[in-house]
């Protein structure tokens, strides 16, 4: 889900999600070990109000809302279990980069409410996590009613995604997810080929680069954001639902990138077998998808576009 990168409101989301009533206050009990008819939202200042809603149909599972916009489910009990869209992609991604239960390092940027990192620790034991997230208050809140296990391997570090990128050593990491939004909207310094290169070189020489991605018709940031990945990475792969492809939606796309050749094929069948069933393009097909849109430098960065209202107004 997604998270921030940048001072000021921020939100992680699932575009399209579904926006609830906030404002109730924290009480106790509403955490994990409450009953399943026992439990109330809570919800706490942070960057905006952060709040939690249960999910009534998983006895410990909840759905994090950052000034109303959804961003994270996490269910407790079972971790694997990934409710948006988009996060399943994602999981995807972590599923299939590197054969079953071998340990990863994965740098998140963007934390939200863990919900990869508990993924990537159910599914990858061993696995050595960092999660960049600049809302010390949001991590605290989420580490005080959603506890992760004490026994994954996941630290969480309080800065700005650029910021704490930039202190990794070269060829850290197998994977970097990056789900960054700061009032909505992806911070104009995390869309630039300099970050990308930074991203690349963080990673080691067969990592991965994933993004949580967000935009809407005429999908002029997602392509440019295509052809600026194009510049720093020879391998690409776009995943995101067909109504968003033909640009009749705002909504979430993935972009999956790599120095070396992708899994194309699977990640395409796994994109196409979701609940909610998306399209994978790449090669030629996601080159003529950009057309002929310009590379973005730091210089010439701009946040991506704010949803419309109506993207939060129903599941």
């Amino acid at each position: 889900m997604a998270r921030r990168g940048t001072p000021g409101r921020a939100k992680g989301k699932a575009a399209g999600g579904d926006a609830r009533a906030k404002g109730r206050q924290e009480r106790p009990g509403s955490g994990r070990g409450a009953g399943r008819g026992e439990r109330e939202a809570v919800s706490r200042p942070v960057g905006g109000v952060a709040e939690l809603v249960p999910d009534r149909e998983r006895p410990h599972g909840w759905t994090l809302l950052i000034d109303n916009a959804p961003q994270s489910h996490v269910d407790l009990d079972d971790p694997t279990h990934l409710s948006f869209a988009y996060q399943r992609r994602l999981g995807h991604v972590i599923d299939l980069a590197a054969p079953p239960l071998q340990p990863l390092h994965v740098l998140h940027l963007g934390g939200g409410a863990f919900t990869l990192a508990r993924y990537t620790a159910a599914t990858r034991p061993r696995s050595t996590q960092q999660i960049v997230e600049l809302d010390a208050p949001l991590v605290q809140f989420v580490r005080d009613h959603l506890p992760l296990d004490p026994q994954a391997r996941v630290r969480v570090r309080a800065a700005d995604a650029r910021e704490g990128l930039g202190r990794f050593p070269d060829g850290w990491a197998d994977l970097v997810i990056a789900d960054v939004f700061s009032g909505a909207r992806t911070p104009a310094h995390l869309t630039s080929a300099e970050f990308l290169g930074e991203v690349r070189r963080v990673l080691k020489p067969e990592g991965r680069y994933a993004a949580n991605l967000a935009d809407g018709p005429p999908l002029a940031h997602l392509r440019g954001q295509v052809a600026t990945a194009a510049a720093v990475f020879p391998e690409l792969a776009l995943a995101a639902d067909p109504v968003v492809w033909r640009g009749r939606r705002f909504g979430n796309a993935v972009l999956l990138a790599s120095a070396l050749p992708l899994p194309v094929a699977e990640f395409t069948r796994r994109v196409a077998s979701d609940p909610h069933p998306g399209r994978v393009e790449h090669g030629r097909a996601l080159t003529d998808f950009t057309g002929g849109a310009a590379v973005v430098t730091d210089a010439a960065a701009k946040p991506s576009p704010a949803p419309p209202p109506s993207v939060f107004e129903n599941p």
